[in-house]
């Protein structure tokens, strides 16, 4: 747990040295009872928090409630204000019947007296639920008001603070897609292989198609996410030299991928790709709005199966 505080410390000036000496002397002394009285009160609040995380991993609504002031308020971070001890009391008793075993962490980073009545503290707090292990994060800001020993708090406000999301959790709808596939069609046999990446950041796919048992073409596929669009991406790359770009978007049937291509030649194309898992073994590709070179082309679908291990030798 970090914490720090500021205070200010006034210093007298006199037309000599003894002045000079003395008022120093006397500005030292003051400060000193000062620091002493900032840090007492600090420790105090920290006495404060660690009491209401004890409440809160007991489940203790009451408890809760009885660090706010009688009138004091909660602000969550979605701007909802409950007002008054007792409301308070409701709304963690709600909370606890929704999330019983939930628990909570605090780290106070910043506490400071504001004269001698008033402390503000600042921190992080992570609660958890039992049910799953989901976790949410929130920066607070609260303001304490001294009640003889005690600093109960008069104003509790909380702003989001969870963490951004990485790459692999926003890549994990799409696990599936990992492992060997197989297309087969009178026109030819598509090899299909997706796994992760060593950092875990993309899936590569590699597409290896073949006619008449010989190797024809192959396209190499990395899919990622995109934190500035906030959408998943695909780029994907022919050994003839042409390239297209996809963004993806998840729907009630699978996932829609707007995807632009550029051929060798430098022709130009785009199309509406949908990607539908029906089973853990088979998924289906349908390609629709397809429009080469300004000119439309027919409408493709594909069912794709995943390819069974090779027998053991």
């Amino acid at each position: 747990m970090t914490t720090r505080w500021m205070q200010r410390v006034s210093r007298g000036t006199g037309w000599c040295a003894v002045a000079l000496i003395a008022a120093g002397g006397v500005a030292w002394a003051q400060s000193a009872v000062e620091e002493a009285e900032v840090a007492s009160i600090v420790k105090a609040v920290a006495a404060e928090a660690d009491a209401t995380v004890k409440a809160f991993n007991a489940g203790d609504a009451p408890g809760l409630a009885a660090m706010f002031i009688p009138d004091g308020e909660l602000v969550d971070e979605n701007g909802t204000v409950t007002e008054s001890r007792a409301d308070i009391e409701a709304l963690f008793r709600r909370f606890f019947e929704r999330f019983p075993g939930a628990t909570i962490e605090m780290e106070i980073t910043d506490a400071r007296a504001v004269g001698d009545e008033m402390a503000i503290e600042e921190g992080v707090r992570r609660v958890t639920v039992e049910q799953n292990g989901a976790a949410a994060q929130v920066r607070y800001v609260a303001v304490r008001t001294k009640e003889g020993d005690r600093w109960p708090i008069a104003s509790y406000r909380e702003f989001a603070d969870d963490p951004l999301p990485t790459a692999a959790e926003m890549l994990a709808p799409l696990e599936w897609l990992v492992g060997d596939w197989l297309d087969e069609s009178p026109e030819g046999s598509t090899k299909i292989a997706y796994r992760w990446s060593d950092d875990g950041n993309f899936l590569l796919g590699e597409y290896n198609l073949s006619v008449g048992g010989r190797a024809a073409t192959k396209s190499l596929q990395r899919i990622g996410w995109d934190p500035v669009e906030g959408r998943l991406r695909s780029w994907t790359f022919d050994a003839d030299g042409g390239f297209s770009e996809g963004e993806w978007m998840a729907g009630d049937d699978g996932w829609l991928v707007k995807s632009e291509a550029t051929l060798p030649d430098g022709t130009t194309g785009s199309a509406t790709v949908t990607i539908r898992l029906t089973d853990p073994d088979h998924f289906v590709v349908e390609s629709t709005d397809r429009v080469i070179g300004g000119v439309e082309e027919p409408d493709f679908k594909l069912v794709i199966a995943r390819k069974p291990p090779e027998p053991a030798k």
